[in-house]
């Protein structure tokens, strides 16, 4: 199953309803594929939605749960895996609240900055093929940072990461984008953010 902006929207003002209804507040970061969706427009959908509670994952839960039921979804639409990739040096941005058009909100949602999630993608860097997940094609949002050389994404990893958890894996995955870019820079009509 894969999930568009407007199914997370959906699912996300559905679940801030619930909040609201019982007066709590929710905040959780959306991250990943997830978040390039809601924010940009060169990927359109996500398998599922990644997420991580500041507040009472129990209740996400229940609420995650209640919403999935409504829709036939799977269980596991929205999970917290990603929670392995974040930076104890988050750098975050208010997205949407919802329910929309009420006086306090039932869950608030942020999103990583570009470059904070140029950071994560380039952490995780899966690189499959296929059907096989890769961040490989998310790190478009290089383009969006304005970052050009391998120098430059490496300083920016490091300053949400230490040092000592840049693989080598992540050293070749960013120079095999940077590599791929140039290219296609390097053809006729091409142009940087177009």
């Amino acid at each position: 199953m894969v999930f568009t902006k407007e199914d997370i929207l959906k699912a996300f003002e559905e679940i801030g309803e619930i909040a609201y209804e019982r007066g709590v507040i929710i905040d959780i970061g959306v991250y990943g594929g997830s978040a390039i969706a809601l924010q940009w427009e060169f990927r359109r959908s996500t398998r599922d939605v990644d997420i991580v509670v500041f507040g009472d994952p129990q209740f996400l839960r229940e609420a995650a749960a209640t919403v999935a039921d409504r829709h036939g979804w799977p269980d596991n639409w929205i999970n917290d895996a990603v929670k392995g990739f974040v930076s104890v040096r988050q750098d975050l941005q208010m997205y949407l609240e919802f329910p929309k058009g009420t006086e306090s909100p039932g869950l608030r949602v942020f999103t990583p900055t570009p470059e904070y999630l140029l950071a994560m993608k380039c952490m995780a860097m899966r690189t499959g093929s296929g059907e096989h997940r890769s961040d490989i094609g998310d790190i478009e949002i290089l383009r969006i940072t304005g970052i050009k050389s391998d120098q430059d994404v490496l300083t920016l990893v490091e300053k949400y990461y230490p040092a000592k958890l840049v693989t080598p894996r992540t050293l070749f995955g960013i120079q095999e984008i940077l590599d791929a870019m140039n290219k296609e820079q390097k053809r006729p009509g091409f142009e940087i953010g177009g």
